[in-house]
């Protein structure tokens, strides 16, 4: 058994452990204004949902790997109070990894990429066309926490391409043709999917 301290490690490579080992992860993919009304699109895999009444999610945008400095998301979240989750698939895979690049704040990723910004309903934060699921978020919290930020949002509004919401408010897997991040450039395919029964509650 190898035993590692993370305090005799460099930050790079407590980073490659956990990512290594915490999969997979979905990703947000988060759209967001800044002050100035310029677009901004970034993914994130440290990503989950944390409450269903408020529901609530949260991602945790790290620092920037060039220079240590906050990314543009943190900065814009924080000025707007308003962002978007929009879902990645393998239809839209590609375009994810480009707006993954670390652009100056100036540039619009969403033309850098070639995607689609449509309106929201509740945020002035557009959405990508080209996602099957989008969030509409509010602000509910900032935290920071180590050499990063959790950012908790609010779902005020949730929107579903109809080839992958089914009756009953589920979501068909199979069709949403989920993706997850793993480690360094890797993804997978989520495809191959089981099911657990859980046990009745014996709890009285």
């Amino acid at each position: 058994m190898k035993e590692i301290n993370p305090a005799d490690l460099e930050r790079s490579q407590v980073y490659k452990l956990l990512t290594g080992s915490i999969v997979p992860r979905a990703i947000a993919w988060v759209s967001s204004m800044s002050a100035d009304g310029t677009r901004n699109l970034a993914p994130f895999s440290y990503f989950t949902a944390v409450s269903a009444n408020p529901p609530l999610v949260l991602f945790c945008p790290g620092t920037r790997g060039t220079d240590g400095g906050n990314k543009d998301t943190y900065h814009n979240v924080k000025a707007t109070g308003e962002f978007v989750i929009n879902f990645v698939n393998a239809a839209n895979a590609e375009a994810m990894n480009i707006t993954a690049t670390e652009l100056p704040a100036a540039v619009d990723e969403f033309e850098y990429a070639g995607l689609t910004p449509i309106l929201s309903k509740h945020v002035n934060v557009p959405r990508v066309q080209e996602s099957p699921i989008h969030f509409e978020c509010k602000l509910h919290q900032i935290v920071d926490a180590g050499d990063g930020h959790i950012v908790i949002g609010e779902v005020l509004y949730m929107h579903f391409d109809e080839a992958v919401f089914k009756e009953g408010n589920y979501i068909d897997v199979a069709a949403l043709q989920p993706i997850a991040r793993l480690a360094g450039p890797n993804y997978a395919h989520l495809s191959d999917f089981f099911q657990l029964n859980r046990a009745p509650s014996e709890v009285k």
